[in-house]
Order: structure tokens, then sequence, then C-alpha cells
């Protein structure tokens, strides 16, 4: 998503210098939301953008892995040989961290790529009784899938809740009921021991039948292969971007995933692994980029979105938007137990983050009044009756 809009926004805003996207998948891009849904339950085949690359003049290099970056040469290492840039776009995402002692068991999956989604579709398709490692967003959104498919599914969890390294407990807690409505069966502060053919061991010596085991536990910068290039990382792995979205490197950006930045909005540099950040981060970039190579010489703005994202799980529609961190303020609105709720965060009586499961216009608005920073009455905005954009301060 990154990469290939980092490319369209180029053309967009008036690039006419020769673009190549690069990817090590084999596959035309595609979108990656669809592949824990409709692609993983066989409503559709794939999920490639609807993109003219191209009528567009943008270059493909697919199946293609990059190894490296010569700085000083200006140039990318690949297996095909070296690739000259005069700009240089790293957009490699994430990638899903691996359950130790899983590798080559049989019957262990990931879900990532258009080729994991595709392994696990006869898994659903044969109704296998499945296990599922973590209860993060992606555990939740494969669980969902298969207990529609009529799999038996049990959901392993670490922590004492899901979503243990997203959100506060007492917000993640209520959603610990979506899965026995569904007819998961959710273990939470439970660790795997190992993963044996058919089956997972537990370190209580439980043991629970699996056909097969997807594994869920996270994801991480896919930057491994920029060891020695001399672009900066964080502590996380992240590629350390400025505002501008420029690494420690001239003439190298960063985009999504694999990139995190700095939010003067939020006090705090912030690695986002969401849909939306692929979508927005590549307009800034581009801007940048255009900018360098000779634009009308204005400095395009910051990047500093309120991060979003959804997920879809166990017949909800669960959204976000902004980053709780630092508030010192938390209201519900509406009841956690039923089927439409919402969660504000503020700091100085300002709305930071919105959490709304079935209520949109609590998203719509709230990610309004986050971009404001306008300040609310805590007792009006914690009254689910009243519209939040009503609940400003007088």
């Amino acid at each position: 998503m990154a990469g290939v809009q980092t490319a369209v926004a180029l053309r967009e805003q008036g690039f006419t210098g020769a673009v190549t996207l690069i990817g090590a998948e084999p596959h035309q891009p595609y979108d990656r939301p669809p592949l824990s849904k409709a692609v993983l339950l066989g409503k559709a085949e794939e999920s490639a953008f609807d993109i003219d690359f191209e009528a567009l003049g943008i270059a493909l290099r697919l199946g293609c892995e990059v190894t490296g970056v010569r700085a000083g040469d200006h140039e990318l290492d690949t297996a095909a040989g070296p690739v000259p840039y005069d700009a240089l776009v790293i957009a490699t995402g994430a990638e899903p961290v691996v359950l130790p002692g899983s590798e080559g068991v049989p019957g262990v999956h990931l879900l990532r790529t258009l080729d994991d989604a595709a392994r696990l579709r006869p898994v659903l398709d044969a109704r296998h009784t499945v296990v599922v490692v973590g209860a993060g967003w992606i555990g939740a959104e494969f669980a969902t899938a298969a207990r529609s498919a009529g799999c038996a599914v049990t959901v392993v969890e670490a922590a004492e809740r899901p979503l243990a390294g997203a959100l506060p407990a007492e917000v993640a807690a209520p959603m610990a009921a979506w899965y026995a409505e569904s007819g998961a069966d959710l273990l939470t502060g439970a660790r795997v021991a190992r993963i044996e053919p058919g089956g997972v061991v537990l370190t209580d010596g439980r043991t629970l039948p699996a056909d097969a085991v997807v594994v869920g536990i996270g994801a991480r910068p896919a930057t491994g292969w920029l060891a020695g290039s001399g672009v900066a990382l964080g502590p996380d792995g992240s590629v350390t971007a400025d505002a501008a979205l420029r690494t420690s490197l001239p003439d190298v950006y960063a985009v999504g995933d694999c990139a995190s930045f700095p939010s003067a909005r939020y006090g705090a540099r912030l690695l986002v692994h969401h849909w939306d950040n692929a979508l927005q981060g590549p307009r800034t970039a581009a801007a940048h980029i255009i900018g360098a190579a000779g634009g009308d010489g204005a400095e395009p703005p910051a990047y500093d979105p309120v991060p979003y994202f959804w997920s879809e799980q166990f017949g909800r529609f669960v959204q976000y938007a902004g980053h709780h961190g630092g508030a010192d303020t938390l209201l519900w609105r509406g009841d956690p137990t039923g089927a439409a709720w919402s969660v504000c965060w503020l700091r100085d009586d300002a709305l930071v983050a919105v959490l709304a499961v079935g209520r949109p216009r609590d998203l719509i608005q709230g990610r309004k009044l986050i971009e404001t920073g306008t300040p609310l009455d805590p007792e009006r905005a914690g009254d689910a009756s009243v519209p939040l954009k009503s609940a400003v301060r007088q």
C-alpha cells in the first residue's frame, strides 16, 4: 500500500521523472485488509489495486528482492544487479513475529501475504479445528473468519485479556465476551510451550487439538535488510524518519509500517502499523521529493496525522482514531456490554483519542475534534445521547 501510494502520489503531484516500484513478491501490488476477510473466505480471488501502472508511467519490478542500500553510490543492491536512484522511498512494511520453535512445523500458518491467505483457505474450506495464538487485531479477525466458515476455534493469549498491547485493561476487557458469543474459546493467561503436529501444548500441560495453527503475535518493521546501510533505526526496528518522512541518509525517505515519525500533536514518536498511515504518509513524502527536485520553493507541511484504523471482528465494526498515550481522562459513551459504545480519551479536556464500536458518528466527529484540539465539556462528552460535536465547551 505505502509503496504504491507513493508512486501514484508522485504522478498526481506532477512528478515527470522515472518512477520504479520494486517488490519482493511476484504478485501484482495488492491491498492487505481483504486478506483476513473476503480473500480468506473465498469471496474474492485477490485484492490487486485497480491501478493502470503503465498508463501512469510507473515501472514494476516484481519478484525482485532488495538486499541493501549503498547511499554513497545512490544505488540499491538486488539479486538482479544494482539499481540506481535519485530519490529512494523505503516502504517495506512490517513482517509478522514468528512463534519460537514453530518454524517448519506442519500446519503452522501466518497471515500477512496473499500467499499466506491462499494457504489458509483450504483450512477454512475443510472446517478444520484451529488454534489461534494471539488475541490481537489479526487474531480476532482470523478467528472471526474461521468461525464464519464453521471451524472450531480456540484462541490462546499470553496476556490476561485480548488486545493487551493496544488498549487499556478496562477498555479491552468487554471484548473478551465477543469470542464466546461467536462460539470461539478464548484462553487468556495461557502460554504456548511448543507446537506439535496435531496439537498445541501449553506451559500448564494442557494440549489443544489443532489441525492448523495460526500465529498472530504481532509484527515488526521489515528493516533487517538495512543493516550497515547507514539508515538510522529506532529500538523497535523502525526507520526513524523526520517530519518530512526523510531518513538519516540524503535523498532517502520512509513511509508506512516500516517508519516511525515525530508527532508534534502528541509529543511522541509514533510507529503506526495501519492502512491509513500507509495511505497518508506517501502524499507527504511525494511532496517533499518533488520540492527537493525543484518545486515551487514552498515547504510542504509536516507529517502529523491523527492515526486511524478499523477492525471487523465478531460482527462488530471497531474504529479508533488518535493516540491515547498521555491522556488524563477516560470517558465511556454507552454500555460496553451492549452492541454500540465508545470510549473517549482527553488530555486537559481536549480529545486525543476515540474508540468506537458500532458508533461511526462518534468516530467521525471525534476525529475532527482531535484535529482541531477543541476543549470539551467532560460531562457532556461522557453522555452517549449528546453528539460529540455538541460537547464542545462553550
